[in-house]
């Protein structure tokens, strides 16, 4: 059906506004009452997910069950297995995915939806236990619960007091809560949040630098005492070259770096004899360096802030075992990171300042 507005129901940009932030004010205070009066039963129930052997399933319809859904999300990707199950397709064949090993997070504002409840003698005849988060302490599913965590009376923010948004806001704010507190509890940390999300930004966030960096059989890396000459002639590279040439003492481990700039710049001021003279004497020494197992986010912020081209990775001996190029993280870069040709022009003088 569709809706007419008559000329009087729309609103000016200013009640608009006006609307928008009373509809904000109002979830943000119900969720500030709510981190004041916290129900004790919430430990309760981060001690019965925390005892799950199994995964927890959570459950839901309408909105709560769309909030279910991110509920259960936040679960899996911080350690604690998770799926949801939608109440009315349960009872029609996927009560298959529940185990005697799960926990039931049920979710219903008013603890009486039909789908809900029809599920509740099933959950029952499993034998989990059950945790619910309703806002009507005395409702079916309160009272057919192992554990109750009640939002308590709360006033919907749609300007007609029906549209679910305080409510759902609530839920999902205290089904975050108990995710990262269950998550916090087992002591999951930055490596196991990275075994579970490996893609996009967050995952490029907690790469380490091997995972990117040009391995050492594909780097230019000499001896410190050779002449430049000798260098530029034996360290050649099939394929696209990095910029620099990493240098090694005779224990091989890094004493300097030599980049195109470098090299350029010999040439520019006319100092044609330096070419034949130990490499050492003109290359850019104890330059700034990462070790194998740093993260990506510390090397690019150290690429960015420094405004380097090329980055040397070394192991706990000093040795360099890889070498991080802009041309190959460009895209990972913080957005203040420097463009390649201006990082490019100011390699030689970062190096040699730091």
């Amino acid at each position: 059906m569709e809706l007419h507005r008559s000329p009087s129901s729309q609103l000016t940009s200013y009640q608009q506004l006006a609307l928008g932030r009373e509809v904000l004010w109002q979830e943000a205070q119900a969720l500030l009452l709510l981190s004041e009066r916290m129900p004790k039963a919430f430990c309760q129930a981060v001690e019965v997910l925390l005892s799950c052997d199994g995964s927890v399933i959570v459950t839901g319809i309408g909105k709560a069950g769309l909030i279910g859904q991110k509920i259960a999300a936040t679960l899996a990707s911080t350690g604690t297995p998770a799926h949801f199950l939608h109440p009315a397709e349960a009872i029609h064949g996927d009560l298959g995915r529940i185990s005697p090993r799960d926990v039931a997070l049920v979710l219903s504002f008013s603890g009486e939806t039909e789908e809900v409840v029809r599920l509740l003698p099933v959950l029952q005849e499993f034998r989990i236990p059950v945790v619910a988060i309703t806002g009507r302490k005395q409702s079916t599913l309160s009272q057919q619960a192992t554990v109750t965590v009640d939002l308590g009376h709360l006033q919907e923010a749609c300007p007609l007091g029906l549209a679910p948004s305080t409510s759902t806001t609530a839920m999902l704010a205290l089904g975050d809560a108990a995710a990262l507190v269950v998550s916090r509890s087992k002591g999951f940390s930055i490596e196991d949040f990275y075994r579970y999300h490996p893609g996009g930004s967050l995952g490029r966030r907690l790469m380490r630098v091997e995972e990117v960096m040009r391995p050492a059989a594909e780097c230019r890396i000499a001896e410190d005492s050779h002449t430049v000459r000798e260098v530029l002639a034996a360290v050649r590279r099939a394929g696209r070259r990095t910029g620099a040439i990493m240098l090694i003492d005779h224990e091989g481990a890094l004493s300097g770096i030599f980049t195109d700039s470098d090299l350029a710049r010999l040439v520019e001021d006319r100092r044609d004899e330096r070419l034949d003279r130990p490499i050492c004497e003109v290359m850019t020494r104890h330059p700034k360096a990462v070790r194998c197992g740093v993260r990506l986010s510390e090397a690019l912020e150290l690429l960015a802030g420094r405004k380097l081209s090329e980055l040397p990775v070394i192991d706990d001996a000093g040795r360099p075992c890889g070498l991080i190029d802009i041309t190959d993280v460009v895209g990972l870069a913080p957005q203040s990171a420097p463009s390649q040709n201006a990082a490019s022009q100011s390699t030689h003088k970062t190096q040699r300042a730091a």
